[in-house]
């Protein structure tokens, strides 16, 4: 056992299967989202408990220019993409069940001032903007305050770096651990195995069906929480090479230097994801044991049902077109 996880069960799912697949997706409310290489559809389980199914076209800024689809700059691109298409999802699937919930004082003001597409746009806007505060103020100021502590004691640079990158990791554990304690996050870490799940029986060629589907596990390792682990790591590698200057010079190192190490991790999971490996198997370790103890959850029929829907709202005609290269 490796913290809860399975070592023949991570084998077996870190095989390469039949068909990897590009199909990605992200757990909503009541609804999972699925990217395709040509269109977005998200299903959600409405509280009449009928599926509704939106999909639109994929228009995004790494379709239209061939240059941003390079290596390293594609997984900074990639990154905004996904969370703009994911916050988009969400506040579309929260639209369901907000009946009841009163509406702030900013959600007025807005509605009163501009059309109900542009209050949207900046309502997301500034919903990213928190989402970003947030994580400078967690994962980048606090552990390096921290860190700061003990440059008495600790002279060496890259021990440093080192020392702040494992406040950070523990930040992170401590953050998604502790929400998916919550009632409401679990439904939606429930919908995140059935993504994961519906993803693994196609990825397999067996029919999407409930009953294929509940054969394969919740965890995947190319999601999201493997390539946040990825950041983490690379981030040590590469803020060691900055030394320990003063608390702002530290701040605005760590800024620019996001993008890059974004596109780091990116290209370096690319190349595991098409692996089955000995370093895929061990890198793909700590990815899976979040997955296993907080991001994912065994789902119930009725959500891989919806799961189903959003997956076949994106599949292609010609399966070369989302395999995994």
């Amino acid at each position: 056992m490796f913290w809860g996880v399975d070592h023949l069960k991570i084998k077996d799912i870190n095989r390469v299967p039949k068909h990897m697949t590009t199909i990605g997706g992200q757990a909503l409310i009541e609804g999972v989202m699925m990217k395709g290489p040509k269109d977005i559809a998200i299903a959600v389980r409405k509280p009449d408990h009928e599926i509704e199914v939106k999909k639109e076209r994929l228009d995004t800024p790494s379709i239209n220019h061939k240059f941003l689809r390079l290596p390293f700059i594609r997984g900074v691109v990639g990154l905004v993409e996904a969370m703009v298409i994911g916050t988009k999802s969400l506040m579309y699937s929260a639209e369901f069940f907000g009946e009841d919930m009163e509406k702030t004082k900013f959600e007025k003001a807005l509605e009163k001032k501009m059309s109900p597409k542009k209050a949207e746009n900046v309502e997301m806007f500034f919903t990213m903007l928190l989402s970003f505060a947030i994580v400078i103020v967690c994962f980048m100021l606090a552990p390096t305050f921290l860190t700061n502590l003990f440059k008495n004691v600790v002279e060496s640079p890259v021990l440093l770096n080192l020392i702040e990158g494992v406040i950070r990791i523990i930040f992170f554990l401590i953050y998604v651990i502790s929400i998916s304690k919550m009632e409401d996050v679990g439904r939606v870490f429930e919908y995140h195995g059935a993504e994961h799940k519906t993803i693994h029986c196609y990825e397999n060629e067996e029919e999407l069906t409930v009953e294929n589907v509940k054969k394969y596990p919740t965890l995947h390792p190319r999601c999201g929480t493997s390539f946040l682990f990825m950041v983490m790591i690379v981030s040590i590698l590469v803020l060691s090479l900055f030394g320990w200057p003063n608390p702002l010079q530290r701040f605005f190192i760590r800024l620019l230097m996001l993008p890059v190490i974004a596109g780091i991790s990116y290209e370096i999971n690319r190349i595991i994801g098409r692996s089955g490996g000995k370093l895929a198997y061990i890198l793909s370790y700590p990815g899976l044991w979040l997955q296993k103890v907080a991001t994912t959850r065994e789902p119930d029929g009725e959500q891989i049902e919806v799961a189903i829907e959003a997956l076949k709202g994106v599949l292609v005609e010609d399966k070369e077109e989302d395999l995994w290269k």
